[in-house]
């Protein structure tokens, strides 16, 4: 062959090597697929044969990678489909995160990898399953093989779902022939899957599309169509009665009297309906489940018959009684194939096969007997039924002179009662006669107390009133035979009331006429029954309950446990687990537990099903520490004893998750295990690996685990497994100890049987918070179960805090494995308050804040009414304190109510001014303190403009500053929280309060210290001033000056606020008498500085007699403070002289002062000689006005008033006056006196 160079020729040379290439590379590829791969496969299909075998592609060469598959089984209504993996080998991976398989069996997913399916048989719950297989793009396996069967299922095992879409309609088939209905009994049993409670159960069309029968509820309640008649019935059934728990029902109605009943719980009730009386369901229509609005749930076994049963039929209904009508037969229905669905708690279900229940739709039913006999007793009304009324008569008998025993009395008596209510329209009868003598007084003739009981039968609608007993009675009133006379107006009816609803645990006795006997399946046993009857209390005619007759329910105890049936027990521990159990009861349930666990080879399904009685043990909120122990180390039991193939299994509930992992001693390198919740679900998972985020727990193994073990050749032959044990509900431990709280899951591990103790490297355990709060001071604790006497309990021995920690997990250290848990002191408090206690803080604390802000209002209006209480500094000061506390505690007091509206921004609002409030409060309380110091302290030389105006900036402005930062920096810093919330985590109440714990302690805690620290050293000085200064008093006893100091050391003490340091000092075994004192004290602080600084003090009171009384009471105009003098001539005393230096209040003894010595002590005036001036006269005192706006007056002295003093006696003059301003301190400052000279513009 030859090439050629020209340029045509090397064209055509190229398209010939193109043309040549090309089949090879196409026969290659096509020899590499069949060689080292397969061809394609369609594993996207849709199955509708009735058995077969679907396979992975290329089964058995290697699945490719890459490769998603979906395969769809459907089978006719009535068939299941039963699935059975013959052979399956995929990639092993944690949690089958890259090859799996995935079979949909109609209510969950199931996930299968590695080798776990091999040999598996799985069921569809209604006629659709789906299998899923996905590959990823690296290792291949053999792959799976899959069989499939349809097996028919009787309509006994399934539920329908009731819908009333297009084409999803549940209806009899229409072989089922209707007859002409003038009685029916028609029962079902219920469940609804959703909170809408209404909805129409089924309706009856006939053949004019009308309605001819119907039953379920709309917005007006519960009731019943009746060819065309509406029965309103929800006053015997309302719609709540419709659970959603699956609980039987029957429906009853009779045409020859319109009567309705219903049949519930072992109950039966019964209403008129007169005007569907003469009516009848017609014939020939059309049977429905549902109807316009269909009621939102699942229907089981209806079945109709076309006569009314007895209460006593109703009774004894079993699940093998057919309806001669209609019956929960597949051959009566048609039923679209996605709404019935299988369910193993059914009660009338028949496993493994079914007998008699796929006979053809009978072609005649069976009619009621003839001439049915009104029966003779009965135990509640009902249709056919009589009714029994009861009714207790008394009266007063005298003896007319005749002495004669009781029992003569009491025949005579009888004689009446029978002869009164003989002949008479209404039958009745008299009972229970009983004759009692009365107390004599005097002469008068002996009198006897009657009492009787009548009952009376009726059938029809015919009822017998109180006032016709009554009026019988009185018509016969008179003389008895024996000499005895009835007394007039002495008679009285009373109808006997019906036993009250009683709701003991499991049982629910529902209100009962006198003498009708209730009945209610057993528990557990629910196809025995108890009865219970309404009684009547001879002595004082009154119903009561007799005592349940439980003799033949069967207990817990009685069940026999075997490795034999221990699957059939466990299904029934698991049902009897689902309802809510005494203390008792989980007890001997744990018991069985125990034991089904020691006898049983347990396998991954059984070992399920008792994860899962564990699990619903666990929702006991009260289990006794005996109890949690023993199932505990059920636990720790039965993860020794699974069964299991495959390197790992996980089996999930709940509230429990175990995880097993296949250990290779001779290849251990270390090992991890975690708990997660996956989205969207409420279970906890566990992956074989350290790969979650976030997970709820984590355990990492070391390598060096088994190093240190002392294990013989032997022991480490039998070291198989790994074992995790996560529990998602912490009921089974002590949820404190020694003033510590459980604040985390609880976790355990374990290898084999072995205790693992002192290790070389420690065993890192990472378990999240329960509170969402961070929390203080976490230990890492294990349990113990030798502790309490062998009850278990919390131990820290081998554990420590890691300081990987955070404040949403804990990461512990500990050098043995067992089960593990955070305890953390999450209030800061070690001792948490008890609910007890919390509730009687909760009461002390909002009576108190609602005291308070009476008392802070009535100080503040008082301040606002007169003027002249609030000319001064202090006055002022204390009326913007009082205005803080006011607000703070209105808006605590409203707190609780508005975070029940659950309204985010409403409760954020309600934080921020909680916070602004608290933080004023103390801001105002420090002022005050700083007042105090620049007033007795710096008196000299001292001079502030705009003196209030900046204590107001101060006071109201740096809080709002602190909290617009905290809204600005995260608003979500304020929200919902619980508090007093117990062990069960019940009794909280929500309050809107700051969330975050940086911005509490900073601007709460912090800041309350600076001021609280401000206000103890301004306490410290005052008081020194003041008892140093008189203690050198000569005219006061002993006891006067210990009284006066008391006295200022109260109201120092609630003005700055020195019990909110109470706070400070609540910690260990004081802390709850310190939350006492802390509730009290400060709660009631608003009173407390009403009675010291206001309704004390001498001015304020002075004012409320001059404008608030009358009388003697009431003060004249001359009277008043303002305008006192004295015109006795003396000599000025120091504390006169305090007392006009420091207080614009009281009318002041001239002294001899220069106006300039005036202005130079007082420390806030404005030193203007020329218009601060000062006259005085020893000799001839005035009066002189203490307006604020002038400091002129224009006294009457001498010219040897206004001259100079000589600089020694100037400095005795200030001497005295230092004396005197700390005399009068308590006065003028503690008091808050007003001291206009001292603390003037």
């Amino acid at each position: 062959m030859e090439s050629c160079t020209g340029g045509g020729g090397g064209g055509g040379g190229g398209r010939w090597r193109l043309r040549h290439v090309l089949p090879v590379v196409l026969l290659w590829m096509s020899l590499h697929r069949h060689a080292l791969g397969c061809s394609y496969i369609n594993c996207n299909m849709v199955l509708t044969e009735a058995q077969g075998e679907l396979k992975s592609p290329c089964y058995p060469q290697k699945y490719p990678n890459s490769q998603t598959c979906r395969w769809t089984l459907q089978a006719p209504a009535g068939f299941i489909i039963q699935l059975s993996f013959l052979d399956f080998d995929l990639e092993e991976a944690p949690g089958c995160i890259y090859d799996r398989v995935v079979v949909n069996t109609g209510n969950t997913d199931v996930k299968f990898c590695g080798l776990t399916a091999n040999g598996l048989t799985l069921n569809s719950t209604g006629n659709v399953m789906e299998l899923f297989f996905t590959s990823d793009f690296s290792v291949q396996k053999r792959g799976f093989s899959v069989s499939f069967l349809h097996v028919a299922v009787a309509l006994r095992n399934q539920k329908v779902t009731i819908s009333s879409s297009s084409g999803q309609v549940t209806e009899a088939s229409g072989s089922v022939s209707i007859p002409t209905l003038s009685q029916l009994t028609l029962c079902f049993e219920l469940e609804r899957i959703s909170m809408n409670e209404k909805g129409w159960i089924f309706t009856y069309y006939d053949t004019s599309n009308n309605v001819a029968l119907s039953f379920g509820s709309d917005q007006s309640g519960v009731k019943m169509i009746i060819d065309g008649v509406v029965c309103s019935i929800d006053s015997i059934i309302p719609s709540s009665s419709f659970t959603s728990s699956m609980k039987p029902y029957c429906v009853l109605w009779d045409s020859s009297n319109g009567r309705v009943a219903v049949y519930f719980n072992g109950n039966y009730w019964a209403k008129a309906c007169s005007s569907s009386s003469g009516h009848s369901v017609p014939a020939g229509g059309l049977f429905r489940l549902g109807g316009q609005n269909s009621f939102d749930g699942n229907i089981y076994n209806l079945r109709l018959w076309d006569y009314a049963m007895t209460v006593q039929d109703l009774n004894s209904l079993s699940c093998d009684r057919k309806g001669n009508v209609i019956d929960w037969d597949n051959s009566y229905w048609s039923i679209p194939s996605t709404l019935a669905q299988t369910d193993v708690t059914l009660s009338c279900i028949c496993y493994p096969h079914c007998i008699h229940l796929t006979a053809a739709a009978p072609t005649s039913g069976v009619s009621p007997p003839s001439n049915t006999p009104l029966p003779t007793s009965c135990d509640s009304p009902r249709l056919g039924c009589p009714e029994r009324s009861f009714y207790r008569i008394s009266f007063v008998v005298d003896d007319a002179g005749t002495t004669l025993a009781p029992a003569d009395v009491e025949r005579a008596v009888d004689l009446w009662l029978n002869q009164t209510f003989q002949n008479w329209t209404h039958t009745v009868y008299v009972d229970s006669i009983r004759v009692q003598p009365t107390a004599q007084t005097g002469g008068n003739p002996a009198s006897y107390s009657c009492q009787a009981l009548l009952y009376y039968d009726y059938i029809s609608n015919q009822s017998l009133g109180e006032a016709d007993v009554s009026a019988r009675l009185s018509s016969s009133e008179g003389l008895m035979s024996s000499g005895l006379q009835i007394q007039p107006a002495s008679t009285e009816v009373r109808l006997i009331e019906n036993c009250p609803e009683e709701n003991p645990l499991h049982y629910h006795w529902p209100e009962s006429r006198p003498k009708v006997t209730q009945y209610l399946p057993c528990f557990p046993n629910k196809e025995q029954s108890t009865s219970r009857t309404c009684e009547i209390n001879t002595l004082n005619f009154s119903s009561y309950w007799s005592p349940a007759d439980l003799s033949n329910c069967t207990d817990i105890d009685t069940i026999e446990v075997s490795a034999e049936n221990a699957a059939e027990v466990a299904g029934k521990l698991v049902a009897i687990t689902n309802s809510e159990l005494s203390n008792e009861e989980v007890s001997k349930v744990v018991t069985k537990v125990k034991q089904l666990v020691n006898v049983a080879k347990i396998n991954t399904t059984l070992a399920s099903t008792v994860v899962t009685i564990i699990s619903n043990v666990m929702n006991n909120k009260t289990a006794l520490p005996a109890t949690s122990e023993i199932a505990l180390k059920t636990v720790d039991e039965l993860v020794q004893k699974i069964e299991f193939e495959g390197p790992s299994v996980s089996i999930t509930s709940k509230h429990l998750a175990l995880g097993i992992s296949a250990l290779n001693t001779t290849m251990f390198n270390g090992t991890s295990f975690s708990a997660f919740i996956a989205p969207n679900s409420t279970r906890p998972q566990i992956d074989f690996g350290s790969d979650q985020v976030n997970p709820q727990a984590q355990v990492t193994l070391p390598a060096s685990l088994l190093s240190n073990v002392p294990l013989s050749e032997a022991d480490r032959s039998t070291l198989s497994r790994i074992n995790f044990i996560f529990f998602n509900n912490t009921n089974l431990f002590q949820k404190e100890q020694g003033g510590r709280s459980l604040n985390s899951y609880v976790v355990a591990s374990s290898v084999g049987n072995f205790s693992i103790r002192n290790l070389e490297e420690p065993v890192e355990i990472e378990i999240a918070h329960l509170s969402e709060q961070p929390s203080l001071n976490p230990r890492c604790m294990f349990w113990d179960f030798d502790m309490n006497g062998g009850d278990g309990g919390w131990n820290e021995e081998g554990c420590n805090v890691s300081a990987k920690s955070s404040s949403n997990m804990t990461v512990c250290l500990c050098n043995h494995l067992t089960h593990f848990g955070i305890l953390m002191d999450i209030s800061g408090a070690s001792p948490h308050i008890d609910p007890r206690n919390n509730k009687i803080l909760t009461f002390i604390t909002y009576i108190g804040c609602g005291i308070s802000a009476i008392f802070s209002a009535a100080t503040l209006l008082t301040y606002i009414a007169f003027e002249k209480l609030r000319r001064d500094y202090p006055s002022k000061i204390l009326m913007n304190l009082s205005t803080s506390l006011l607000f703070l505690n209105m808006v605590f007091l409203l707190d609780g109510w508005l975070a029940s509206l659950e309204t985010d921004w409403l409760c954020l609002s309600v934080a921020v001014f909680l916070h602004y409030f608290l933080l004023t409060s103390f801001t105002w309380m420090g002022l005050e303190s700083i007042h105090m110091y620049i007033a007795l302290v710096k008196v000299f030389n001292t001079y502030i403009r705009r003196y209030i105006l900046k204590f107001c900036i101060v006071g109201w402005g740096v809080p709002a500053v602190l909290v617009g930062i905290v809204v600005a920096v995260d608003k979500n810093s304020y929200g919902l929280q619980k508090y007093g919330r117990g062990e069960t985590g019940e009794g909280s109440s929500e309050f809107c309060w700051i969330q975050n714990s940086v911005v509490f302690y900073v601007t709460c805690v912090g800041y309350f210290c600076v001021v609280f620290l401000l206000n103890v050293a301004m306490f410290v000085v005052v008081m020194l001033q003041i008892c140093g200064r008189n203690g050198k008093r000569s005219n006061r006893t002993l006891r006067e000056e210990v009284l006066r100091n008391l006295r200022s050391v109260i109201s120092l003490t609630f003005l700055l606020g020195m019990t909110w340091g109470f706070a400070l000092f609540a910690w260990g075994p004081v802390n709850l008498a310190f939350m006492y004192l802390f509730s009290i004290f400060n709660s009631l602080q608003g009173l407390f500085i009403f009675i010291f600084h206001c309704a004390l003090k001498e001015n304020v009171q002075k004012q409320w007699r001059r404008y608030l009384c009358c009388g003697r009471f009431r003060l004249s105009d001359n009277s008043d403070w303002s305008k006192t003098a004295t015109n006795n001539t003396k000599k000025v005393s120091s504390d006169n002289l305090g007392k006009s230096l420091s207080s614009s209040s009281f009318g002041s003894s001239t002294a001899n002062w220069t106006s300039k010595a005036k202005a130079t002590l007082n420390p806030f005036t404005k030193r203007h000689s020329n218009t601060d001036k000062c006259y005085s006269n020893q000799t001839s005192p005035r009066s002189i006005s203490s307006s604020p706006s002038s400091s002129e007056v224009q006294p009457n002295s001498s010219p040897s008033s206004s001259s100079i003093l000589p600089v020694s006696q100037m400095i005795d003059k200030v001497k005295d006056y230092c004396s005197t301003r700390s005399d009068n301190f308590y006065k003028n400052i503690i008091m808050s006196d007003s001291f206009a000279h001292s603390t003037r513009f």
